[in-house]
């Protein structure tokens, strides 16, 4: 078995759901590795948990969602809800040998799955301790622009990083988001204001998403006025989006275009909530610094901050409620033409680098040990 197999389920069994003995976790595995799997089940184990394991395929969840009617989504609801309320942890690994094999599912479908299974996903979010990961495939490798081999190395390097590094400059951040009132974005493009005044903000390290580095909260619902043009590519619901440019006026997204401008009206008029925004986080993830439309990692990007439209974190409520939770992403380095953050009128990051001494901890040099 690869040693960095055993090295990563130590990591998710340990630091990011601190499994304890007798702690019920489901491990549910998407188009990954089976030594993985049994890396997982044996980390649980040494630990004292007991594991249950769920194998999935993508292309199999694509055929039952396709031609799926609602009887069959409410019976798998009805089945998956119970398993999930006995589990007092769960681990995500997710696969994926092609990134758009959901790019068929008529949208409608899509919508009337994911409003059904809402309360499996909301009991394991409320409800459990849980980390979600993708799995290296080619087809992420692809994504990258990199070998197989290289991104392989790439992806167990992020995910090993040594989070706990991160956890004085969440705190600064978090502390200074907790008190602060007015947020002012600028960047090509982008000019937006918006209030997270009263809204708690929480800091991820390693215990919910592998790979990690954000500090999120959510804006003051109708609190939101400007445009943003983000300039990381993204893929929702099997399709790929580039050049997204909203428009906000009273916290309502009321213009939005983008490649495929139609496509992402028809998923902002899921609901009444998506056309609002529920999440808005910074990232700084030192060793993720280019987009690969896997937003697992693009929204942890070094410099990057992510707009949500969509559904908010009961751990940063704002009120918004969706059957979409959509990161868009926006990356501030130079090299992507810079930005500003302002909070309360004070300059907190500049080009993907923060200006406050106390967050400069989060910084790419200080998290890599290199100041």
């Amino acid at each position: 078995m690869d040693p960095r197999y055993l090295e990563l389920a130590k990591v998710l069994t340990g630091f990011s759901t601190s499994l304890k003995k007798g702690e019920n976790v489901l491990i549910d595995a998407i188009d990954i590795p089976d030594d993985m799997v049994i890396a997982l089940v044996r980390a649980a184990r040494q630990l004292g948990a007991v594991p249950q394991v769920n194998l999935q395929r993508n292309r199999l969840n694509r055929e039952l969602i396709r031609e799926g009617c609602e009887a069959q989504f409410k019976l798998a609801a009805d089945l998956e809800l119970p398993r999930m309320k006995k589990m007092q942890a769960y681990i995500a690994i997710r696969g994926s040998e092609n990134i758009f094999e959901n790019s068929d599912v008529p949208a409608a479908q899509m919508k009337t799955y994911g409003q059904i299974l809402r309360p499996v996903i909301n009991h394991r979010v409320k409800k459990t301790k849980w980390v979600v990961l993708r799995w290296p495939t080619s087809a992420m490798a692809q994504q990258a622009r990199m070998s197989t081999e290289a991104f392989a190395d790439f992806f167990f390097r992020v995910c090993t990083l040594d989070y706990a590094r991160m956890i004085p400059g969440m705190k600064a951040l978090k502390e200074l988001m907790d008190k602060t009132d007015q947020v002012h974005i600028k960047g090509p493009g982008t000019d937006l204001k918006f209030s997270i005044k009263g809204i708690p903000a929480d800091p991820c390290g390693g215990e919910k998403n592998i790979p990690d580095g954000e500090v999120y909260t959510a804006p003051v619902r109708d609190s939101v006025e400007g445009v943003i043009q983000h300039n990381a590519p993204t893929i929702y619901q099997g399709t790929s989006f580039s050049d997204i440019r909203l428009v906000f006026k009273k916290g309502k997204i009321v213009e939005a275009t983008a490649n495929n401008t139609q496509r992402l009206n028809e998923i902002l008029d899921t609901d009444l909530g998506a056309r609002y925004v529920g999440e808005f986080a910074i990232g700084f993830n030192p060793h993720i610094l280019h987009p690969m439309q896997d937003i697992l990692f693009d929204e942890k990007i070094a410099g990057s901050f992510h707009f949500t439209p969509g559904q908010c974190y009961d751990e940063a409520p704002n009120g918004n409620n969706s059957s979409v939770h959509w990161d868009m992403v926006s990356i501030q380095r130079p090299e992507y033409g810079g930005g500003e953050i302002y909070f309360d009128g004070k300059l907190i990051r500049k080009d993907g680098l923060f200006v406050p001494k106390a967050l400069q901890k989060l910084d790419p040099d200080y998290l890599l040990g290199k100041k």
